[in-house]
């Protein structure tokens, strides 16, 4: 399943997008109401709290005949689709230099020795939707980075979990831009969760995908374009430690929860590390795009006042 939220009103709605048909959305909570029933969830979070009992009556629910009629069925060309994660559980969980090819190219950038892959996290309110603008505040930051990711969202509860067991912890799977404020992030003596955690500069979505549909999280292809350019072209292959590792060692004495969100790295490609570097500018466009997930498009956008 793929499974969004969306703005009705002023209310945050569930949708899951029609089964072979990517260009309609089932209104969860409208299909509830003409069954005469309340919907499994109201949110993605709280559906992956609810457990396979709350996914497998959303998917009786969305497979039903009477999934149909305009006010249930929903183009998604008319919607306003929102972070499907906002907030996560608990800040992101956010994996450094995770690529082979990233990891050389920040190395050959700040003239050092190529370092292992870092954990860090990135503020809940980091977070945006997947075609939100993002505002960049001169004032506040004139080296404003990409960075496509494989988004990993967690749907059980875990500590000091093994590698074997891992991939039963995982949820599904989303695309996140880890933009990043590089002149922040070095700032004072290296600030990684300062400079990733500017409000609404990280885009999540268009979607969660539920695991089943991915069949090997390794082999997808990323690819980050600004202004029609391809800046970044990767694939999960490249990764230092696979998203199995990944789980295992966030886990260690540290319990993970449902709803987690965990990006898992970029490619090389990045900004900073281009000859001359490159950083986004307002009228600037960014698109995410991981394979079999989905795509991301995020204009860049100027403060209306400076900081």
């Amino acid at each position: 399943m793929r499974l969004l939220m969306f703005s009705q009103g002023h209310e945050r709605r569930l949708g899951a997008l029609r089964e072979g048909d990517s260009g309609e959305v089932v209104d969860v909570l409208e299909l509830a109401r003409s069954l005469g029933s309340e919907p499994p969830a109201r949110d993605v979070r709280t559906l992956i709290e609810g457990g396979e009992l709350a996914l497998n009556r959303l998917r009786e629910l969305v497979s039903s005949r009477k999934a149909s009629g305009p006010t249930i069925v929903r183009r998604l060309a008319g919607l306003h689709l929102l972070p499907p994660l906002d907030p996560p559980a608990g800040n992101v969980l956010a994996i450094g230099r995770n690529y082979r090819s990233h990891a050389a190219e920040s190395a050959r950038a700040w003239g050092e020795p190529l370092k292992p892959p870092t954990v860090f996290t990135k503020g809940q309110l980091s977070v945006t939707g997947p075609y939100d603008d993002i505002v960049i505040d001169p004032a506040v930051s004139q080296q404003i980075d990409w960075e496509v990711e494989l988004g990993v969202v967690l749907g059980r509860r875990g500590i000091n979990v093994k590698p074997a067991d891992a991939m039963r912890h995982v949820f599904g799977y989303t695309v996140i831009n880890d933009v990043s404020a590089r002149d922040i992030q070095n700032g004072w003596g290296g600030q990684y969760f300062k400079g990733k955690s500017l409000d609404r500069s990280s885009p999540v979505g268009p979607w969660v995908v539920t695991a089943d549909e991915i069949r090997d999280p390794q082999q997808l292809r990323l690819r980050l374009r600004v202004n029609g350019e391809v800046k970044q072209d990767g694939n999960t292959a490249d990764m230092i430690y696979p998203v199995a590792d990944l789980i295992a060692w966030l886990s260690i004495g540290m319990s993970l929860v449902p709803g987690n969100l965990i990006a898992s790295g970029t490619p090389d490609g990045v900004g900073f590390a281009r000859t001359p570097p490159e950083f986004l500018e307002p009228g600037d466009t960014m698109e995410s795009e991981v394979e079999g997930i989905g795509s991301l498009r995020n204009r860049i956008v100027a403060a209306a006042s400076r900081a």
